[in-house]
């Protein structure tokens, strides 16, 4: 279904996004990428709008369930001369060693997973994160102040309809059981976008 809903937008996707991007996401990218360096992964890399704030100097992959997402994400790497490798592959079953990544960035996607996948996801993502490294998400919460909130509940069924995503998948709450452990949670964004960051539980007693 996701697969789907991108394949269908990709084209506008950009256009769509382009009035959220200038005024609250461009700001937040660097922040994701702070400080990473080594073999980084980019997961649900899009249309490659992180591209421009990659590290220098770093191994960067990207990859995306949508081919034609992903079409425009190489379009992109030709534009502004990123170096990172693109692939089309799914979230939930990666085709990545066990602990290959020293970084982890993943923007907006958990937005697009729906509950049973939020788990899976992470443990996925644990798996192919070194003991020493690092998981950042950037995900919409739904705002605590009753009329954001409320103007927030008219968005949501064009938000679903458009992106598949939601504002309450509240993915921190997965993060114990899929082996992570908090390092930050915080808002970037007033109340509604939340940085997460996680690291994989030490491992040696498991």
């Amino acid at each position: 279904m996701v697969r789907k809903t991108y394949q269908r937008i990709a084209r506008l996707y950009d256009l769509l996004d382009l009035p959220f991007e200038r005024r609250r996401y461009q700001p937040l990218r660097p922040i994701m990428f702070k400080g990473l360096s080594g073999t980084i992964l980019d997961a649900g890399v899009g249309t490659g709008r992180n591209m421009p704030f990659y590290p220098g100097g770093a191994r960067v992959f990207g990859i995306d369930l949508s081919p034609a997402m992903l079409l425009r994400a190489r379009r992109r790497r030709a534009q502004v001369g990123a170096a990172v490798g693109l692939a089309e592959m799914d979230v939930l079953h990666c085709g990545f060693a066990d602990r290959q990544f020293d970084g982890i960035v993943a923007t907006f996607l958990f937005c697009v997973l729906d509950e049973r996948q939020q788990l899976p996801a992470l443990k996925e993502l644990a798996r192919i994160c070194r003991p020493d490294g690092e998981i950042r998400l950037l995900e919409y919460s739904y705002s605590a102040a009753p009329m954001k909130r409320f103007i927030m509940r008219l968005w949501a069924p064009w938000v679903r309809w458009a992106y598949g995503a939601a504002f309450d998948r509240d993915t921190h709450r997965y993060v114990a059981e899929a082996g992570l452990e908090m390092v930050e949670n915080r808002f970037l964004f007033e109340d509604i976008i939340r940085l997460i960051v996680v690291r994989p539980a030490a491992r040696g007693a498991a």
